[in-house]
């Protein structure tokens, strides 16, 4: 083997490092960010929490009881809508919520304000009756409408409104009163000189969500529909945070700058061995090609090595120095194999040198199978041995039935010299190591590895972990974090 060879189980261990670094670092920002929204939802819980409290002490509220459902009304719309602002941006600090009462009387021609601009409440029964309580408060307050101030009225209402305005057909409703709503929707108009939608907004509630005996359903519902929203920007911000085609280029570029260096080091080193010192101005045309080329070349391999250990660890869920192995050990016995078949080197030179090149990537494997269990020493020969055999065998594709039972021989011979007990503890190992499939078809069959809940639980089965400790669903994972 050459001396790029030599060095490359150190480059990949390398690039593996920086590439599991990124990927902690985006699951280290997707657990931060996944904690941040449970705190907003909590925060929009607070804003729900308010408005409960308002409506338990019913003596409070101004109006009879027929009547009270007006200033429930605008608490339901204020609490609402930072509940969902909250969620929607992940907050957490009161003064960045857009509604509020502060700065506004409780008899003012305000009820409250939105991002800063007033806002007045008519929830009054009927379309009519509605439109024209919009009207006799803009006679008594001629200036609320000259800015930006707009009124909110029943979310349903509005709609059969603005239906009437479209043209729309309104089922219930005389051509008398069809015309009278438009006629008061002209006067709105021309009173205000602004459009009717903007001087008349709808509110987040329909009239009967505000009554007193409905509003506990109400809640119930937005507070429902507050959850769903919340699960939303989660699932929102799995899915931001999953392996993406850019990352991965960014882990290439990585690989391709961390190789590229790696290599024009090692040659302007390999240089001076031979007597040339690139300081003191000795290289020639020659020299200045050498170490260009091994620089290109080092920097494409880094890039490909890169490439294929962000997918295997992303998508085979392997850890990164198996991975980096794996990636070491598929480079290593593909330029072998192109050797052998070109009768460069003789199936026995195949192999040992496959063997030896597969011997970390059997080591590290048999590791990762084995975790904290003990591995006799007379085991664990040969179950390097033929842990490397498997590795040949598998990142080999193209290898013909005589080198193939080649490898099974050297394989084989490994278990010659063991005892019965052994032997047990040899097919056990290897039984686990070959229940982890093909280690090529699970790095690059993305759809299939992304089914990682089924193998986790699986996995955890085959280690023993007892079943109520297995978490085998989002719902029991949510349990168990909120403990």
């Amino acid at each position: 083997m050459n001396s790029m060879n030599s060095h490359d189980a150190v480059g990949d261990q390398v690039i593996g490092s920086a590439v599991d670094a990124l990927n902690q670092a985006r699951i280290k920002d997707e657990l931060f960010k996944l904690a941040q929204q449970d705190s907003a939802f909590t925060f929009a819980g607070e804003q729900m929490q308010k408005v409960r409290d308002f409506i338990a002490s019913p003596n409070n509220i101004l109006g009879s009881m027929s009547t009270k459902h007006g200033e429930i009304a605008e608490q339901l719309e204020v609490g609402v809508r930072n509940a969902r602002q909250a969620i929607d941006e992940g907050l957490v600090d009161e003064s960045a919520l857009g509604a509020t009462f502060n700065g506004v009387g409780r008899t003012a021609p305000a009820d409250y304000k939105i991002d800063g601009i007033e806002v007045q409440s008519k929830f009054i029964n009927g379309i009519n009756n509605n439109l024209t309580h919009v009207l006799k408060h803009m006679e008594t307050y001629p200036d609320f409408t000259k800015g930006e101030q707009f009124y909110h009225i029943p979310k349903d209402t509005w709609q059969t409104i603005q239906d009437v305005i479209d043209g729309k057909p309104v089922e219930g409703l005389s051509e008398k009163t069809l015309q009278a709503i438009k006629d008061k929707v002209a006067d709105i108009e021309s009173s205000t000189g602004r459009p009717f939608a903007d001087v008349v907004r709808p509110g987040v509630s329909d009239y009967k969500d505000v009554q007193w005996g409905k509003i506990d359903e109400t809640l119930d519902k937005h507070d429902q529909e507050l959850g769903k929203q919340n699960e939303t920007k989660k699932a929102e911000i799995i899915e931001d945070h999953q392996p993406s085609l850019n990352e991965a280029m960014r882990a290439t570029g990585m690989g391709v700058a961390f190789g590229g260096a790696f290599a024009l080091g090692t040659g302007i080193y390999r240089k001076y061995r031979d007597g040339k010192n690139i300081f003191c101005g000795e290289f020639d045309a020659q020299d200045w090609q050498d170490v260009g080329l091994d620089t290109l070349k080092g920097a494409a391999i880094g890039g490909v090595s890169a490439g294929a250990i962000y997918t295997l660890t992303n998508y085979a869920s392997m850890g990164a120095p198996f991975a980096s192995a794996l990636v070491t050990a598929a480079k290593g016995v593909g330029s072998l194999a192109l050797s052998y078949q070109q009768g460069e080197i003789d199936l026995d030179e195949f192999a040992d040198l496959g063997l030896i090149v597969c011997a970390e990537s059997a080591i590290v494997g048999a590791m990762t199978i084995a975790g904290q269990a003990l591995i006799p020493v007379p085991v664990l020969g040969a179950v390097i041995g033929s842990i490397s055999g498997k590795f040949m065998v598998t990142v080999a594709k193209n290898l013909d039935s005589k080198a193939r039972q080649a490898l099974q021989a050297r394989m084989n011979h490994f278990t010659l010299r063991l005892n019965d007990i052994e032997q047990q503890v040899l097919r056990r190992i290897l039984s686990e190591f070959k229940a982890l499939g093909d280690l090529t078809a699970a790095a690059f069959n993305i759809e299939n590895n992304r089914q990682l809940l089924e193998a986790s639980i699986t996995l955890a089965q085959a280690y023993g972990i007892p079943e109520p400790d297995i978490i085998k669903n989002h719902a029991e994972l949510d349990f168990f974090m909120n403990q």
